[in-house]
């Protein structure tokens, strides 16, 4: 689903909409902004709420149009944050570099980010944690934005909802395995593709004994060997859950079959994604581990960014691994296969139930291994009911379901 650029698009001005922007993805989407603004104009952002001045300082910075607060009890403090920086002395005691511009217009409460995705734009970022993205996703989708997704988990949910939205390639992965894909699928036309191989870490566990699994802590699950993420992808990464949204992200994405996606597990992390195809030949993309390469591919598709990050250094020898992943001590991908093969909701109570069961597990009330034997059992009591998706109510009632019967199920503590 990538876009084709068209000659006349290519090198031109872009209007961004950044949601998420005080998280991991959104920081870094405006550090590239920042330095390159020949390229980028940020129109308007969005977050929690859960860091107002970050919030009211990326928007006085970029010069916004429109902040929107997902948390409407955190609009007062933004709008107080906004007021006071733009008062504040600036360096050497003059006056605040933003004084005298006008503040931005702040919308507040759980329609005010899936509002901003349609702000007027040429790309909308998506970078929400969770569930929450899917409404801005289709209000991005519907207002005739590329988007340039990486809230995985709208897709997942939204399935053909999202996609049946989405015009030809107005969806541009940043997930750096599906960049990486992207990138690769150039190398040759659709017909020659044999299958898509996702790497994958392994996560902090991959050499921990299974039996070993049910006493780890979440600070040893957020010790992630090669990135550096928000702790529920973190989390999902350990669980392997992260690479089970991805071979279903990939399945949405290119529409290649899901059995026609494998895992690889690559410690080192530089090579993103591969694609092999008829002919015997597999096109890898490599780079350091730094989001701001597929961050900044996704913001100026089909164009790169020069000097979004370092490159690879070839003056220096490297090891680079590749190994089958352990599936029964990792069950959480071939779980992610039969939910995308059970398709309608069931990716959806896939998600929502991980989400629940990491938050249980971070509050102490579900050990790491209850993750995905809970997911399992979720799903499971899903997939045996699950209509197909004919609207975003059928996606929000999966969503609400599988989240209570999630809770439910680990509301007695990990024991």
């Amino acid at each position: 689903m990538n876009p084709e650029a068209s000659p006349e698009s290519l090198g031109r001005h872009r209007r961004l909409v950044l949601l998420g922007s005080t998280g991991s993805i959104g920081t870094q989407a405006a550090d590239i902004v920042r330095r390159n603004p020949d390229r980028f104009t940020l129109a308007a952002i969005a977050a929690g709420g859960g860091n107002p001045e970050l919030l009211a300082g990326q928007a006085l910075e970029f010069g916004v149009e429109a902040v929107a607060v997902a948390d409407e009890a955190a609009a007062p403090l933004v709008l107080a944050a906004l007021r006071d920086l733009s008062a504040r002395p600036g360096t050497g005691g003059g006056p605040s570099p933003w004084a005298g511009r006008p503040l931005p217009k702040v919308l507040a409460g759980p329609d005010a980010v899936a509002e901003v995705a349609a702000w007027p734009a040429d790309i909308t970022l998506n970078a929400v944690t969770g569930a929450v993205g899917l409404a801005a996703t289709l209000a991005a989708l519907d207002a005739g934005q590329v988007l340039a997704l990486a809230n995985k988990e709208s897709l997942i949910m939204g399935g053909a909802l999202v996609t049946g939205r989405a015009a030809a390639g107005q969806i541009v992965p940043v997930d750096s395995e599906h960049s990486a894909i992207a990138q690769c699928l150039r190398g040759g036309r659709r017909e020659e593709v044999r299958r898509l191989v996702v790497t994958a870490s392994g996560g902090p566990f991959l050499r921990t004994d299974p039996a070993e699994l049910a006493t780890v802590t979440p600070e040893q699950a957020l010790a992630h060997p090669t990135w550096n993420m928000g702790p529920v992808i973190t989390i999902n990464s350990a669980t392997l859950v992260n690479k089970g949204l991805e071979v279903i992200e990939a399945h949405l994405l290119f529409d290649i079959a899901i059995d026609d996606i494998e895992v690889v597990v690559h410690r080192q992390s530089v090579i993103h994604s591969m694609v092999e195809f008829t002919d015997g030949s597999t096109i890898a993309q490599a780079s350091p581990p730094d989001m701001r390469i597929p961050i900044a591919l996704a913001l100026g598709w089909p164009e790169r960014v020069p000097g979004a990050a370092s490159p690879v250094d070839w003056t220096t020898a490297h090891t680079w691994t590749f190994e089958p992943l352990d599936r029964g001590k990792f069950p959480a991908v071939d779980l992610a296969r039969d939910a995308a093969r059970a398709g309608g909701t069931v990716p959806a109570a896939y998600n929502a139930a991980n989400e629940e069961c990491v938050a249980a597990f971070i509050a102490g009330r579900l050990p790491f291994t209850g993750i995905v034997d809970t997911v399992a059992r979720v799903v499971s009591e899903h997939g045996g009911t699950s209509p197909g998706i004919t609207g975003l109510d059928d996606v929000l009632a999966a969503d609400s379901w599988a989240r209570l019967r999630a809770r439910e199920l680990t509301r007695g503590g990990a024991g």
